[in-house]
């Protein structure tokens, strides 16, 4: 299915288990879907930082590689305020 400029792709949020190193910097590792599937992440072909649709969220856009194709996992930063919190991953439909 093809997208335009004008229509927006669904975002479906999911867990991702990931790895912090010491010097604060994030590998995502596998993505579990809402039905308990855990896919694993290949590999981290890209990082690059990529605005979100909500004002005042920054976020990060990772290619990564799952089963032999390329897919992009988002991370959307939460505010600042909510300390418990550090953000959530999606992906796009």
């Amino acid at each position: 299915m093809a997208f335009s400029r004008t229509q927006e792709r669904e975002r479906i949020y999911v867990k991702v288990n990931s790895d912090f190193d010491a010097t604060g910097c994030v590998t995502p590792r596998s993505i579990i879907w809402r039905d308990g599937r855990v896919f694993p992440i290949d590999a981290v072909r890209d990082f690059r930082p990529a605005c979100t649709l909500s004002p005042g969220h920054p976020g990060d856009c990772y290619t990564v590689l799952i089963q032999g194709e390329e897919k992009y996992l988002f991370f959307q930063r939460t505010d600042r305020n909510e300390s418990s919190r550090l953000g959530r991953w999606w992906v796009e439909r």
